[in-house]
């Protein structure tokens, strides 16, 4: 359970109670000493990635953005970029912290995944590690949606993907962070019309590597879609299974968040520690805003991820 101060008593609860859910999409959320640091995708026609800290995980602030002006080489791959930039993941490993990023425009598979590092968070200098990996118009990928996993043996790896042939994975250079190695397909929707998986998140337990993605539209408010699915495999490269045997490649997927009348259309998840659970979802009560939830995550005698 989570403790959060309340005056002088203090409360324990699955659900992380805040006195205002703060608004971002696409949240990853780390821990760097006593600080709690999410980073979001940036609001609509502003520039940069949106990150907010908190030192109680109910108390929000906001901190600067990152990227308050484009890079200059993103333009190289993807011309008609939108200013803010998407899907942040914030990941630690060997000595330093990892920010991958997406820069994208809606609709498109002209993208990029970029790369930040830094050994402070707090100290806000980050370093640019350029460019991670890209699509095209005549790919049939999307590298967008980044997410940062290490395996049972220390290795990194990066997930990606959004629509178009679904996600991908690829092994990683543990010094630059870079992909090293082929690439394979995970997960994929090819009987739904427009192949709707986006914004996978791995983690691995208790010899299971747990591949959560988010289902159907999101970014349309209270009008979105998105619910988060899971599926498990014993190795990274899968294949991955829903709890009926179900392989994610072929459209399978255990149903796992749908959200209620409250928090509409819950999606972009990011997994913590295996037990921590952080997405967004749209607030009925604030006109759809999109906001941050985030619970303690538990796994049933089954192995399988609950809360």
């Amino acid at each position: 359970m989570i403790l959060f101060g309340v005056g002088s008593a203090s409360v324990s609860a699955a659900f992380w109670e805040m006195d205002e859910h703060p608004m971002i999409h696409d949240p990853s959320m780390i821990k760097e000493g006593n600080t709690w640091w999410t980073f979001g995708t940036g609001e609509v026609d502003k520039n940069g990635i949106r990150v907010i800290y908190s030192q109680d995980g109910r108390n929000w602030n906001e901190a600067p953005v990152i990227f308050p002006q484009p890079l200059n080489w993103w333009s190289q791959y993807v011309p008609n970029h939108t200013s803010a930039q998407w899907a942040p993941d914030i990941q630690y490993f060997n000595g330093r912290y990892w920010l991958y990023y997406s820069v994208s425009s809606f609709g498109s598979n002209q993208s990029l995944i970029g790369l930040l590092s830094t050994d402070s968070i707090e100290s806000g200098n980050w370093r640019d590690d350029g460019l991670v990996v890209r699509s095209t118009t005549s790919d049939n990928f999307n590298a967008i949606d980044g997410d940062l996993v290490i395996d049972e043996n220390g290795q990194p790896w990066l997930s990606y993907g959004s629509y178009w042939s679904g996600i991908k994975l690829t092994k990683l250079d543990a010094q630059t962070m870079k992909p090293t190695g082929q690439t394979y397909s995970i997960a994929a929707r090819p009987d739904h019309p427009e192949g709707a998986v986006e914004a996978p998140s791995i983690t691995y337990k208790d010899g299971y590597y747990y591949l959560f993605v988010s289902f159907d539209k999101c970014c349309n408010g209270l009008d979105s879609t998105y619910k988060i699915a899971v599926g498990r495999s014993t190795a990274i490269t899968g294949p991955y299974l829903d709890k009926f045997g179900n392989d994610m490649l072929y459209g399978g997927g255990t149903i796992f968040d749908t959200g209620n009348d409250k928090w509409v259309a819950p999606g972009h998840q990011d997994v913590l520690n295996n037990n921590i659970f952080v997405r967004h979802a749209y607030d009925a009560d604030r006109n759809g805003l999109p906001s941050l939830l985030i619970n303690d995550l538990y796994w049933d005698s089954y192995g399988w991820p609950t809360y």
